[in-house]
């Protein structure tokens, strides 16, 4: 039986969702507790692997078993044994050719910037406090020049281990609700540490310290190196992955403020 299954987690205190041995990892407590309610040995699939305290809205997994659990049984059953910032959402069983991370055909991000000149007592590492004011239409300006299939070299951490840096942005936008900043990003996947650069990139074009083509130059140069600062990893969630219909997995709402279409 295969199972597909949506998370939710607040990253802040994992070293990413990727298990790993000398660290707490979201996929570690994810297969402990599908384990229990399987009672055998669980190994969890993701559609996204997100970075040390990137938080996700909606990841996507999958898992096979041999276990016979009905749908309530598997996500009320792992929830009571996980921690407090690791939810399951819902729960399906999917046909064998549905794969998390190969049968998505999207993946959406978003960014939060807190922008004040004061740090929020209740918002600590759930977002990222500019403090200067961003101008967020020019940083929309910007982004739509990292919209459609591009080299994305210069938005591409060192370490990268994809093998080209050849990526689809679907739709991407920048938005003000009050005193928040909001970079939206939908692609078809993505480079590591790519929507914290791209990120980093235009906070730098919303305090006025590079024009709006700046972005457009930055991407034709296909080098990090001239890429700026890459934002820090708080303000980031995983919103969002999109399947063919097919499969008849939930869709989660779009966040207030995106503007991408569906693919």
């Amino acid at each position: 039986m295969r199972i597909a299954a949506g998370i939710e987690y607040d990253g802040a205190g994992y070293a990413g969702w990727q298990y790993q041995s000398h660290s707490p990892s979201v996929q570690e407590q994810v297969q402990i507790a599908l384990g229990r309610v399987a009672n055998e040995p669980v190994t969890v699939h993701c559609a996204g692997r997100t970075d040390t305290g990137v938080h996700a809205l909606q990841q996507v997994i999958h898992f096979d078993t041999e276990a016979v659990r009905s749908e309530r049984s598997w996500l009320l059953g792992a929830n009571s044994n996980l921690p407090d910032d690791v939810a399951i959402q819902w729960a399906r069983q999917v046909d064998a050719d549905f794969h998390a991370r190969f049968s998505a055909t999207a993946r959406r991000y978003r960014y939060i910037i807190l922008n004040r000149p004061t740090r929020s007592a209740v918002l600590s590492g759930k977002v990222v406090v500019i403090r200067p004011p961003l101008d967020a239409g020019a940083m929309n300006q910007a982004a739509q020049a990292l919209a459609g299939e591009h080299d994305f070299s210069s938005f591409r951490a060192q370490g990268c281990q994809a093998r080209h840096p050849n990526r689809c942005v679907l739709a991407i936008s920048v938005s003000r609700r009050d005193d928040f900043v909001y970079l939206d990003i939908a692609a078809n996947a993505f480079l590591h540490h790519m929507v914290r650069n791209i990120a980093g990139a235009l906070i730098e074009v919303g305090k006025g310290e590079r024009a709006p083509e700046w972005i457009a130059e930055l991407l034709a140069l296909r080098d990090r190196k001239q890429g700026g600062v890459t934002a820090p990893p708080g303000g980031l969630y995983l919103v969002g992955v999109d399947y063919p219909e097919r499969f008849g997995l939930p869709v989660p709402p779009s966040p207030i403020g995106f503007t991408g279409q569906k693919s």
